[in-house]
């Protein structure tokens, strides 16, 4: 089960919540329903990234742990923080969590992540991610 809050405020914020799960089509397409078609491609792939390794690596793909993602639209940019129920990121030891990578796998997801957002960071404790995308100026919709 997927759910959507929305909350009243001056940029558009949203909250999706689901079940840890690999099946992500439909929570990325909420996730992407708003954004330019110039570059949805690249962050599909970097959400994808982030919320497998929310369920997997922090939830460890428990159905009774959930993954929350508050999404917000402003003017210029877009934000996504993704929280999962694991005990939280140690970016000095990617590879020390519940589910095993090997050496080539680890750090590959982060430097996706790095690539496709302007901005990567983790908030204490370690299991909420704040991915952020500006808009170029020439890409924002026209005010009339």
């Amino acid at each position: 089960m997927i759910a959507v809050a929305r909350q009243p405020a001056r940029q558009e914020r949203r909250t999706v919540t689901f079940a840890s799960t690999l099946f992500l089509r439909p929570i990325l397409d909420l996730l992407l329903a708003e954004i330019s078609p110039l570059w949805r491609a690249e962050v599909r792939l970097g959400l994808q990234e982030a919320l497998v390794n929310a369920a997997c690596h922090g939830n460890c793909l428990d159905p009774d742990k959930r993954v929350t993602v508050h999404f917000s639209v402003a003017p210029n940019y877009y934000v996504w923080i993704i929280a999962d129920e694991g005990s939280g990121f140690d970016k000095q030891q990617p590879c020390a969590d519940a589910v095993p990578c090997s050496d080539w796998e680890c750090g590959r997801g982060l430097f996706i992540l790095r690539q496709i957002f302007d901005e990567v960071q983790w908030l204490p404790p370690g299991n909420q991610l704040r991915l952020c995308k500006y808009i170029p100026r020439e890409a924002r919709p026209q005010l009339s």
